[in-house]
């Protein structure tokens, strides 16, 4: 059986799990600490803060903004529930709009034609790795013209003065645009480190601040290590000083900080990401040369001339297929023991947006980009050998179904 994305758990991994453990850190410690100063430098970030999960890490950042009822924040409608869900949890109103044709990323042009004066924020998604168009994202955003329609609501939405651009960069950890890498790319971005994720924590996150100049970090890093522990003002690791026992909470905050346990599965995958990232990209690479012999492949846009993938999700697309007919495709390769999936049903699709008002055919490139998709195995230990076997397996597939 080739299964569909399995962590990398070697015993590099569990032997620096065992040292945290033995070290007697097994919540928010050392190894945090480390592990989000070790972010900032790799993405060139001005600061991060480690979270349990993309969720609660955009949730936050979300109540941090002021991002309430009445606000609007435009995103993709393919992507993953979460982006929705914390925006619907926010008491704000997701605005979807459709993507290109070509990268399943949000459509610019779509984005500014839904741009109202109730927006504050828009959120572009890294589907599959490859990073949105955040410097055409940025462009529109900073023309006179969307200015003077924003409404700031707060001291921090006026000091930016204009939307806030944010980034679900849950797919694209390691990937670059114009030279940057993804957590330097938008004001702020989330990364998600599950276990499926190229980096894993097991469970995990982390928000890296990007925001312009006239923003303190350092200010902001501790107000976030605040918010996201109740609203303490010290943790477990500051009140270990002798005498420094006495706490204060500043506000009713959330919980949501990295254990050290979890840290330490990030530090050993950060500090061989590069390798990780090499692989997946001859992983890619493989794919594309078998595929792209056939006429009824359409092979994921990865590398582009400003643009490079994190290689996440090998998203193929089967032209011609029909969303039943992808299916049986599928079908036929699970049924030689290979995994795949399909990332991801558009958000109007689900019944949960459904019963809200949003509807499919609002979103045509949405809904044709998933009807014929099928997402192949990616990660480290996959072998040559396995790529050959999913190749056929997918092949063989297409062959019975579509000419069957």
């Amino acid at each position: 059986m080739i299964p569909f994305s399995p962590p990398r758990i070697d015993d590099k991994v569990i032997n620096e799990v065992i040292a945290a453990l033995k070290s007697g850190w097994i919540t928010t410690g050392p190894r945090t600490k480390q592990f989000e100063k070790d972010i900032t430098s790799y993405t060139g970030c001005k600061t991060t803060i480690a979270v349990n999960s993309w969720t609660m890490g955009m949730q936050v950042l979300l109540h941090w903004w002021g991002i309430g009822e009445g606000d609007e924040v435009i995103i993709p409608a393919y992507t993953y529930c979460a982006s929705a869900n914390v925006i619907f949890h926010s008491g704000a109103t997701p605005v979807m709009v459709d993507v290109n044709e070509e990268d399943f990323n949000l459509n610019v042009e779509k984005v500014r034609a839904a741009i109202t004066p109730r927006t504050k924020a828009i959120m572009a998604v890294d589907i599959g790795g490859l990073p949105a168009d955040y410097d055409e994202l940025l462009t529109l955003i900073n023309e006179e013209q969307i200015k003077a329609q924003f409404s700031p609501k707060n001291e921090k939405q006026e000091k930016l003065g204009r939307i806030l651009l944010l980034s679900d960069s849950a797919h694209s950890f390691g990937a670059k645009y114009n030279g940057k890498r993804s957590g330097a790319l938008a004001d702020i971005s989330s990364f998600s480190f599950h276990a499926v994720k190229n980096l894993t924590t097991a469970e995990g996150g982390a928000l890296c601040f990007n925001l312009p100049e006239k923003f303190n970090h350092e200010d902001i890093y501790k107000e976030f290590n605040t918010k996201i522990l109740h609203g303490q003002n010290k943790d477990a690791l500051a009140k270990t000083q002798k005498g420094n026992w006495k706490y204060d909470v500043i506000e009713p905050g959330f919980k949501c900080n990295m254990t050290d346990i979890q840290a330490a599965i990030g530090l050993i995958e950060l500090g061989r990401y590069q390798e990780n990232l090499d692989r997946r990209k001859e992983i890619f690479d493989q794919y594309y040369n078998a595929f792209s012999k056939e006429s009824w492949a359409n092979n994921p846009l990865y590398e582009t001339e400003n643009k490079t993938s994190s290689y996440h999700l090998y998203l193929l697309r089967i032209n011609g297929a029909t969303e039943e007919q992808r299916d049986a495709i599928m079908q036929e390769v699970f049924n030689v023991d290979v995994s795949v999936n399909v990332h991801f049903q558009p958000l109007p699709r689900l019944t949960a947006y459904k019963n809200l008002g949003y509807k499919m055919e609002d979103y045509p490139e949405a809904y044709a980009s998933f009807a014929n998709e099928i997402s192949l195995p990616v990660y480290y230990d996959l072998t040559d050998e396995q790529v050959k076997m999913v190749v056929e397996a997918v092949k063989n597939a297409v062959s019975v179904v579509m000419k069957g």
